[in-house]
């Protein structure tokens, strides 16, 4: 587990270790991390094009916590942004749908540096 792999990949490494604790402790929840995004980010998809906008304010709220307390700044505010957005009365579905591909490829390249990083 070289940290350097989350460093160069804009990972706020300290911001995760402070709110987390130590190490240990951090690096067992980026295996929650990824083991959660193996169901998350599918059903993400699956509540966007349902306009399911109910589920899908409960998924990116989560995505943005998690991502929050990992230090994926990135991830964490573009979440925020969907969350916000799912949230409005009338649902924000044109900010929605002109950002999910950034969304879904910022948390798809996350999970990569989170594979490599643990060895997965």
């Amino acid at each position: 587990m070289d940290e350097t792999i989350l460093l160069n990949n804009g990972v706020n490494v300290n911001q995760g270790l402070e709110l987390l604790g130590d190490k240990e402790m951090y690096n067992e929840t980026l295996n929650d991390f990824l083991i959660e995004s193996e169901t998350r980010l599918p059903k993400i998809i699956e509540y966007y094009n349902a306009q399911d906008w109910v589920n899908y304010e409960i998924l990116v709220h989560a995505q943005k916590s998690d991502s929050k307390y990992l230090g994926f700044t990135d991830l964490a505010e573009m979440s925020y942004n969907h969350e916000m957005a799912s949230k409005e009365n009338p649902v924000n579905v044109d900010y929605i749908v002109n950002n999910i591909n950034p969304l879904m490829n910022e948390a798809n390249r996350i999970v990569a540096v989170v594979k490599e990083y643990l060895g997965k």
